[in-house]
């Protein structure tokens, strides 16, 4: 689920150079500020690092460095023969947080459980309204129309229903926007009528406790000592945002924060030979693209996507922006290691001349202006955003395009895509749950074109048939062929410039211990310390 996002301002770096450090403490310099702390508002991996990850948890989670799935708070689960019925036993006395703002009465119980899913799928619940973005990966991945009910049995046991049988549906339940809120202080916000702070003030079962929020300087954690795993041996956790990947490497080699996420890939060796620091690396589940806006004039014609695909570079983007080794030429939406990855698909080789004669053969006049959305500061599936928009306007230019680079904050960016203002917008994608389908239906599902998650407003019929079956049903080699004919549709239809699928890097102090790189992307702290 998640945008891989950064944006970069003085004020951050200064914030991160004045952080003090104890061995209790754990110090992250991050790139990003998250958007806020109600997590099913947001699909970006900076969001989900300042929330789900520290502040909530879910029904399942993921075992650290995996795709595989473990207890959280439900402690068992049982799945009727059909494929409709889950039912989800819950772990007895996990407690809430208790903080300034909220003093819990009870553990958590089925009525949390049943809240946290219907507030986003019943229209008539008291908070579904209150989101003003509306809850966009429930509704990307289709849960509206997957879930029949959501229904307590007794306190602790809670039974999902399903209208079809859906493959995936135990690996959604991990996924960020299904974390379980307490319902309790929703009825003491919406009493208050403070229902916003369930954004700005978050409570869960999480491993740290929300302490304070200042945008763009920093975010404080505490331990939880109730956590049900056991409380985090870092007493207090410290997101110290800096946007710059220079300033968190500096910030790392002078010990202001013990962890620096996503390095420049060609720092990478430079960091390495600091006896002080470790890069730990992995072929995470990422994509980086450029969505084509193909609701938009010459946009709509396949000739013009193809055009703009065959006259980019992609080789020397690599090279120039990741550096060799440490990416692969993205042919397919998501890698070549998940399920039904098409390996018979080539990507069509750069050819100048062929992109010029579709550009005529479709009556784009010489010169036409195209606006590429980019955001300010690199992340892992971009690291060098402006360098990269330059070598596409280089290429562009080279067919008789003006490409018009719009620079803005990670965030923004997002919001004017969602709203349809670009022509192209660069930005990439981290899996969530390993399976194919999170990227293909989050991504490209006609579902997502409506609520402009799908930044390519690309809706094929066809596509979305097969995308269909294959959630319902469960015989991997079945699934596969589906999704092989669907990424052969994909390719046709050229709704994205597919770039690259890239390494992840996280760098970190040598005396770190207990962290753990995520093939999801996402950053747990909950068991990592400094020695």
């Amino acid at each position: 689920m998640k945008r891989l996002p950064l944006r970069t301002t003085l004020a951050a770096a200064l914030i991160c150079t004045a952080v003090s450090v104890s061995a209790k403490n754990l110090v992250v310099c991050t790139e990003a500020s998250p958007e806020g702390f109600d997590i099913v508002q947001y699909t970006t991996a900076v969001t989900t690092d300042a929330s789900a990850e520290t502040v909530l948890n879910r029904l399942v989670d993921f075992k650290p460095g995996t795709t595989d799935i473990e207890p959280a708070l439900a402690e068992r689960w049982e799945i009727s023969p059909d494929g409709l019925e889950y039912t989800f036993y819950l772990r007895p006395g996990v407690k809430f947080h208790t903080t300034d703002y909220f003093q819990p009465t009870r553990t958590l119980n089925a009525d949390d459980v049943v809240w946290s899913f219907q507030r986003q799928l019943d229209p008539k619940h008291p908070w579904h309204s209150k989101s003003l973005v509306g809850y966009p990966y429930f509704e990307s991945m289709g849960f509206k129309s997957l879930l029949k009910s959501v229904e307590k049995v007794d306190d602790m046991t809670v039974k999902f229903t399903l209208n079809h049988a859906e493959s995936p549906f135990l690996r959604d339940v991990a996924i960020p926007f299904t974390s379980i809120y307490s319902s309790e202080y929703a009825d003491q916000l919406l009493k208050a009528g403070k229902t916003q702070e369930l954004n700005s003030k978050p409570i869960g079962t999480g491993p740290f406790i929300f302490v304070r929020y200042n945008k763009d300087a920093q975010v404080r954690f505490k331990a939880n000592p109730d956590y049900f795993r056991g409380k985090p041996p870092s007493d207090n956790l410290i997101f110290a945002i800096s946007t710059d990947s220079n300033v968190r490497q500096q910030k790392l080699k002078a010990n202001e924060c013990q962890i620096a996420l996503y390095p420049k890939p060609d720092d990478v060796k430079n960091i390495r030979k600091d006896p002080n620091l470790k890069v730990d690396e992995l072929a995470a589940l990422m994509t980086s693209y450029i969505a084509i806006n193909t609701g938009h004039k010459y946009l709509s014609d396949v000739r013009v996507r193809q055009a703009l695909d065959i006259a980019f570079d992609k080789e020397t983007y690599l090279n120039t922006v990741h550096g060799k080794g440490n990416a692969l030429i993205a042919v397919n939406p998501y890698p070549p290691t998940m399920l039904g990855f098409n390996t018979s698909i080539q990507s069509p080789p750069r050819d100048l001349d062929k992109a010029r004669a579709l550009l005529k053969e479709a009556g784009v006049p010489p010169g036409y202006v195209i606006t590429l959305f980019t955001r300010n500061g690199g992340g892992p599936t971009n690291p060098n955003p402006m360098l990269g928009a330059q070598l596409l306007q280089s290429d562009l230019k080279k067919i008789g395009l003006t490409l018009d680079i719009r620079v803005m904050e990670w965030g923004e960016m997002l919001k004017r895509a969602k709203a349809g203002e670009h022509d192209l917008v660069s930005t990439g994608w981290g899996g969530d749950n390993g399976d194919p389908d999170n990227f293909l239906t989050p991504l490209l599902s006609c579902e997502a074109a409506k609520n402009g998650e799908n930044y390519a407003r690309w809706c094929n019929k066809d596509f979305e048939a097969l995308i269909t079956r294959a959630r319902n049903i469960s015989e991997p080699a079945e699934r596969a062929a589906l999704y092989e004919q669907a990424q052969v549709i994909f390719h046709q239809d050229q709704p994205w410039i597919n770039v690259t699928h890239p390494m992840l890097f996280t760098a970190r102090r040598n005396n770190v211990e207990g962290y753990t790189l995520s093939p999801l992307t996402n950053n747990n702290f909950a068991t990592t310390q400094v020695k």
